[in-house]
């Protein structure tokens, strides 16, 4: 089971400016990836910058569709919020360190925009850990202030 609220990658913010990410229509996705794989905030856009995605039982390559994703605004708190269900592989034997959320809805990774990321963290909630399963459920549980979320100033 991984958990965590993920950053935005910050051209994400220019990518839904030009209208290429409709949240609550595209197909949104999220895929795995290793620790070999370091996201950059500053500089990722586009699923073609995203590498060492994992292999394994009961994981197809391309990730998992999400269902139920939403945008939302609280008023109270000028938060902004990016949700859906939470995601998981129910069979599987995997280890991975990193979760990205992408629009799959363009027709090819150099046009496929990043939306966020989550980067799993051990008990301490601080460092980096990879997490696996063993012919079990691999479960992404999306923290209860969403996948991820801005305050908006």
């Amino acid at each position: 089971m991984a958990t965590g609220i993920g950053k935005f990658y910050g051209l994400f913010f220019k990518s839904l400016l030009n209208k290429e990410v409709d949240f609550d229509t595209d197909t949104i996705k999220v895929v795995l990836c290793t620790s070999a794989y370091s996201p950059n905030q500053d500089t990722h856009q586009y699923y073609s910058h995203v590498t060492n995605e994992i292999t394994g039982t009961g994981y197809t390559a391309g990730g998992l569709t999400l269902v139920g994703a939403v945008v939302s605004y609280d008023a109270a708190t000028n938060k902004i919020k990016l949700d859906a269900d939470d995601a998981s592989w129910p069979d599987a034997t995997l280890t991975a360190r990193h979760a990205v959320i992408f629009d799959n809805t363009p027709s090819t990774a150099a046009t496929k925009p990043l939306i966020a990321f989550v980067t799993f963290t051990g008990v301490d909630g601080v460092t980096p850990t990879d997490i696996s399963a063993t012919a079990a459920p691999f479960q992404l549980l999306w923290d209860s202030a969403g996948i991820a979320n801005i305050t908006v100033a």
